[in-house]
């Protein structure tokens, strides 16, 4: 039996800190989209185009809800209550799910952007926060969220529908979190490691720290950021690559595992 793995990629992000030139192209290779809601970057043309651009390419839609702060493209961590991380989270996802519908679509998993997710991947507290309000909204929404985090142990408690990711372009430290994007060795920028970094991985369900050491995980999808100089050409070796070697690409909601 082939593995079945995703490829999905932040999209819609137009801001002053991002061009979203290269989402059509992204759109071709990748099986599941994360679209900004207007809180971190984006508004209702660019999700209204990354929409209607997944429909015709059969790619799943996704919300990337962020702490609204435009100014620093929610890369900023923020402390919010219960109540105003769940406002946040409905109202970004019902914006996506209204211009979805407008399209005959419908959101079907949702990914927390940048700090938001970043504080929630150490914070079993926020991550049970963000799981219960995302289980709220609807129980049948895949949640995306990194692979080994509490993000991931906070959503298994409620027995949602989870997919593990794993980022295409970031080296892992020994504990399992991203390497600081404040260090030389963060990113993965040549295509040809990027490709190797991910098969790896997925073929042995387990991280690849930049130590050399391995840590056992789940892997369903593979995140491509698509802000990099050579995230395009990356995008299209690592899907080569998976169906290369026999893996079999679908998007999140069409996966065996949530049919």
């Amino acid at each position: 039996m082939s593995i079945e793995i995703n490829i999905n990629c932040d999209l819609g992000e137009k801001s002053k800190h991002h061009s979203n030139k290269h989402d059509p192209d992204l759109l071709e290779i990748v099986n599941s989209a994360n679209i900004a809601c207007g809180y971190h970057a984006g508004d209702e043309e660019t999700m209204s185009q990354v929409v209607e651009i997944s429909k015709k390419n059969g790619v799943s839609i996704g919300a990337h809800p962020s702490f609204n702060d435009p100014e620093n493209f929610g890369r900023e961590r923020m402390n919010l209550s219960s109540s105003e991380l769940e406002k946040l989270i409905t109202n970004q996802y019902e914006i996506l799910q209204t211009i979805s519908s407008n399209h005959g679509e419908n959101v079907t998993h949702i990914k927390p952007h940048g700090a938001l997710n970043n504080m929630a991947c150490e914070d079993i507290d926020l991550a049970t926060t963000l799981a219960k309000v995302i289980k709220r909204i609807n129980p049948d929404l895949i949640y995306l969220v990194p692979t080994g985090s509490k993000m991931e142990q906070a959503a298994k408690k409620l027995d949602m529908k989870i997919a593990c990711e794993i980022f295409a372009d970031r080296n892992y430290e020994d504990d399992g979190n991203l390497v600081s994007r404040k260090k030389p060795h963060a990113l993965i920028t040549d295509p040809e490691q990027a490709k190797k970094h991910v098969l790896k991985m997925v073929q042995t369900q387990s991280l690849n720290c930049h130590s050399g050491k391995q840590i056992p995980c789940e892997i369903d999808s593979v995140c491509i950021h698509g802000d990099n100089i050579s995230s395009l050409e990356t995008a299209k070796s690592i899907r080569k690559n998976l169906l290369d070697n026999g893996l079999n690409l679908k998007t999140l909601n069409k996966m065996k595992k949530f049919l």
